[in-house]
C-alpha cells in the first residue's frame, strides 16, 4: 500500500490540509476557515476533524493508513514537545498542540510534529520546490510581514529557543521605522508587502498628477502593492522611484542573509514575486554588488519560490517523515 503523510498549514484565515505521498506530492487537499477568535481548542478540533474527513474520502484510516502528521503553525513552536509556546496571530500561549490534536483524532502524539509555518514552508521548497536538489537554502516570504526559514542538509535551523531564522527582524536601518516586533528599522518594516504599500502611499501623498494618481482616481485608499510597479511599467518616473527604493531595501536585507548563511539557493515567496523580472533582474544586480563573496565563482542563486500555498503542507509532511525515519 502507498505511504501517506498529512501536512496541515494553520493560517490566520484558513486551515489547509493535504494528504502527501512519499515523494512529497499532494494527492488530496482541502481547507476550512480558521475562525481564530474561537480559541485554540476549537481551531485544533477543526484541524483534526478535517484530517479525519479527508482520510475517509480517500478510503483511508487515519491511524492505520497515515504514517504521521505534520502541522505548520505560526509563532514560536517547540518541535520536541509539540507545544506552541507563543503565537500572536492565532492566540496561543504554551498550548500543547500535539497532545490536543492527538486527543481529537486518536493519532499518537509521537507520530505528530509541530513546527513554525515559515520554517516548514522553507523545508517544503527544499524537498520538492525551488530549492530541490540543493544542500542549503534560505527562504523569505514577503507578505504582511517577512517570514523566514533556513535549511541546511535537510535540517531546519530553529535555534536554542526555537525562534531562530526570524529574518524579518534583523535591522537594516538603525533607529528607522517602527516594527511590530518592538524594534526599529527591521527588514520587515522596509521589505514586506505591507512596507511596499506604505512606501507607495508616502510618495503618493507628496506628489501630484502622476500615473499612480490617475490609476487610482486620486484615491490613496486604492493604492496597493501592485500600484508602483504597474505605473513604472508604463513609464511613470514616480512609480519607478518607489520600486527602485523598495528593491534597494530588499537587496540590502537579502545580501545580509547571504553573507551570514551563504546558501546555494535563496528563495523569495509572496505576491510581490508576481512582478517577475521587473523585480528579480534589478534585485539580483544589487545583491551581487553587496555580497562578501561577489568575486567567488560559486554564488547563491536567487529565485522565486515555486510551491505557493502548498509549501507549508509539503514541508510539514516532510518534517514528520524525517522524524519517523
Amino acid at each position: 500500500m502507498a505511504e501517506y503523510y498529512i501536512g496541515v498549514d494553520l493560517g490566520g484565515t484558513n486551515i489547509a490540509v493535504g494528504i502527501v505521498d512519499a515523494d512529497y506530492h499532494i494527492v488530496k487537499k482541502s481547507s476550512v476557515p480558521t475562525l481564530a477568535k474561537r480559541g485554540a481548542e476549537a481551531v485544533i478540533a477543526d484541524m483534526a476533524s478535517l484530517c479525519v474527513k479527508m482520510c475517509g474520502e480517500m478510503g483511508l484510516d487515519i491511524n492505520n493508513d497515515i504514517s504521521g502528521i505534520g502541522i505548520a503553525a505560526p509563532g514560536t513552536v517547540n518541535p520536541a514537545t509539540g507545544v506552541v509556546e507563543y503565537s500572536n496571530n492565532i492566540k496561543m500561549d504554551n498550548t500543547p498542540m500535539a497532545e490536543m490534536f492527538s486527543s481529537c483524532c486518536g493519532v499518537p502524539a509521537d507520530r505528530i510534529i509541530i513546527g513554525n509555518d515559515a520554517n516548514f514552508a522553507a523545508l517544503g521548497e527544499y524537498v520538492n520546490g525551488g530549492a530541490k536538489g540543493s544542500e542549503s537554502a534560505v527562504m523569505i516570504t514577503l507578505g504582511t510581514g517577512v517570514g523566514g526559514g533556513v535549511v541546511q542538509n535537510g535540517k531546519i535551523l530553529t535555534g536554542c529557543a526555537f525562534g531562530g531564522a526570524e529574518l524579518g527582524h534583523t535591522v537594516i536601518e538603525f533607529g528607522g521605522r517602527q516594527c511590530t516586533c518592538g524594534r526599529r528599522g527591521c527588514f520587515e518594516a522596509y521589505s514586506s508587502a505591507t512596507a511596499l504599500v506604505a512606501l507607495t502611499k508616502e510618495k503618493y501623498a507628496v506628489t501630484k498628477d502622476t500615473l499612480m494618481h490617475k490609476m487610482t482616481n486620486g484615491d490613496i485608499g486604492l493604492v496597493g502593492g501592485k500600484t508602483a510597479f504597474a505605473a513604472m511599467k508604463q513609464g511613470d518616473e514616480t512609480g519607478a522611484e518607489v520600486v527602485n527604493t523598495y528593491i534597494g531595501y530588499l537587496a540590502c536585507g537579502i545580501a545580509n542573509m547571504i553573507n551570514i548563511f551563504q546558501p546555494e539557493v535563496f528563495l523569495i515567496g509572496g505576491g510581490v514575486c508576481n512582478e517577475g523580472d521587473n523585480l528579480l533582474v534589478p534585485l539580483r544586480k544589487r545583491v551581487a554588488e553587496q555580497i562578501y563573496s561577489r568575486d567567488h565563482v560559486l554564488k547563491t542563486r536567487i529565485s522565486v519560490a515555486e510551491l505557493g500555498n502548498d509549501a507549508g503542507i509539503i514541508g510539514a509532511a516532510a518534517a514528520i517523515k524525517d522524524k519517523l525515519a
